[in-house]
């Protein structure tokens, strides 16, 4: 752990340089990697300002109290940024686990390994009903699906409805 004390208008005694070592340790739980800390201790009239930023797994947290009682700031530092590790790590647990697609990682191939390309991965089949384009607009409407495939009842040809980008309207591809 790299931490740097920095006193403005006030002195960083060694006890107080061992106070916040000591609460900068709470933080490394978080991670195996190395933890950068700056603390700026100051007085502002007749309170004490503790400022303590951290770059922890790439990511940097701040906080800033002033209070009659340095050591209070700090530890009120301490916890504040303690809650935006747990916030941004919960933020990042939900991304991986709902199956965001900047979270997922990469899937790599080895020489060994097969690769598969341009092959058919997933067949689903479903009915193809005659309907009004109407009808289809109001069941893909109800529907988590991007698209319905189905018989135009008015022209008897198959049809696809599909939702678009600005998730109001909807695009029609029939055939000619």
């Amino acid at each position: 752990m790299n931490i740097k004390i920095t006193g403005k208008e006030l002195k960083a005694t060694e006890a107080i340089k061992e106070y916040i070592e000591k609460k900068c340790e709470r933080l490394q739980k978080y991670t195996e990697e190395e933890i950068d800390v700056r603390a700026t201790i100051k007085t502002e009239g007749k309170n004490q300002v503790a400022e303590i930023s951290a770059n922890i797994n790439g990511n940097s947290y701040r906080a800033v109290t002033e209070k009659n009682d340095l050591y209070a700031s700090i530890d009120k530092d301490i916890d504040i940024i303690e809650g935006q590790i747990r916030k941004t790590k919960t933020k990042k647990e939900k991304q991986i686990n709902s199956g965001s697609i900047r979270a997922q990682e990469d899937i790599s191939f080895n020489d060994d390994s097969h690769e598969v390309e341009k092959e058919v991965l997933k067949t689903t089949y479903y009915s193809v009903r005659p309907m009004a384009v109407e009808d289809a607009k109001l069941e893909l409407q109800d529907s988590k699906d991007m698209f319905l495939t189905f018989v135009n009842a008015e022209t008897e040809k198959v049809n696809v409805i599909f939702k678009l980008k600005d998730g109001v309207n909807f695009g029609l591809v029939e055939p000619e």
